[in-house]
């Protein structure tokens, strides 16, 4: 029973997630927009159709009268700083850094001139890349989906559907610049909550293999998923390492409910990509970024999939079911 449908188009996504180099010509008669982000491409062809459609909402169509030069950082950090230069010195008009804060914050550090559009999950102020959220300042602004901050939300959903007394296990990825406020949020939550919480660090796929193996050999009850690039580019494999070893868990991004995943707990990213390409079609049209205020993201979205639920033993409580936005069956 789908309580809200969520539509996905993927046409045209491989030619819009390639990059290809286009002609000095066509460079001077477009406008070029750095698209940086810290994922990868794969998986992510509806997500830039959103950021594409934000962008038609001010008239401009890629290919047609705007240029967009991709570049995936492949869920390596330490490749944003490369790739944000490399941005500054094709001249583009503006940069759209997208993925947590980092790509943010490595447009930041390569450019004071050129305007810089975020979307990140976390606290912009806390991360240092605007001043305030009603006035960023500078050459920066951007969208906040605030996915990082829902981590106590998610664990108060777990908390609902597994023993009282057992032990969740926390996976983290300490490299995300994410990490510490993730770790304080969930640890607050889970003393309020009275449970006991179990971090695991991964941020590669053995990390992934250990953790799991810590999971299995310590009976952990249920599991969250706190939101990163590297675990949603590994979305399956993690629903699936959950759900072989019987764990309840709870994640961030709708993807994983729809692979499989016990539940997840978010906003709309595919209408955080659609504001991102909104506000970059605004400051093409002539608008300062100081001048733009940080918008936050007001769509949320909880799902359930009740055949995993099923599979669990799982009892659903009624006022858990009572908030759901999609049970997928």
């Amino acid at each position: 029973m789908k309580r809200r449908k969520f539509i996905a188009h993927l046409g045209g996504a491989v030619a819009a997630l390639a990059w290809s180099p286009m002609s000095s010509a066509q460079y001077a008669a477009k406008p070029v927009i750095g698209f940086l982000n810290s994922g990868t491409p794969t998986g992510r062809a509806n997500l830039v159709a959103g950021f594409r459609r934000g962008l038609r909402e001010h008239g401009l169509v890629e290919g047609e009268n705007v240029v967009i030069e991709y570049r995936w950082a492949d869920n390596q950090y330490d490749r944003l700083p490369a790739l944000a230069a490399e941005l500054v010195g094709r001249k583009v008009s503006v940069i759209a850094a997208i993925g947590l804060s980092a790509p943010g914050l490595a447009a930041k550090a390569a450019t004071s001139t050129i305007p810089i559009v975020f979307q990140t999950g976390s606290d912009p102020v806390k991360d240092s890349l605007v001043t305030s959220l009603g006035r960023p300042g500078g050459n920066v602004t951007g969208i906040v989906n605030f996915v990082t901050g829902l981590e106590a939300k998610r664990l108060g959903l777990l908390h609902e559907l597994i023993p009282k007394s057992a032990v969740v296990g926390v996976l983290l990825n300490r490299k995300s610049v994410a990490a510490e406020g993730q770790l304080k949020d969930v640890e607050a939550a889970a003393r309020t909550l009275g449970r006991q919480v179990r971090v695991l660090n991964a941020s590669t796929d053995q990390d992934l293999d250990a953790a799991f193996g810590i999971i299995s050999k310590e009976k952990f009850a249920g599991l969250l998923v706190t939101s990163d690039v590297f675990f949603n580019s590994q979305h399956k494999r993690i629903v699936a390492l959950a759900n072989r070893h019987s764990l309840p868990a709870v994640y961030a991004i709708r993807f994983y409910a729809l692979a499989g995943g016990l539940m997840s707990y978010g906003t709309d990213l595919a209408d955080g990509y659609r504001q991102t390409g909104a506000y970059v079609g605004r400051v093409l049209k002539g608008e300062r970024p100081a001048d733009l205020p940080v918008l936050q993201s007001t769509k949320f979205e909880f799902v359930l999939n009740l055949k995993t639920a099923q599979a669990l033993g799982l009892t659903i409580p009624s006022g858990v079911l009572a908030i759901v936005d999609e049970v997928i069956e």
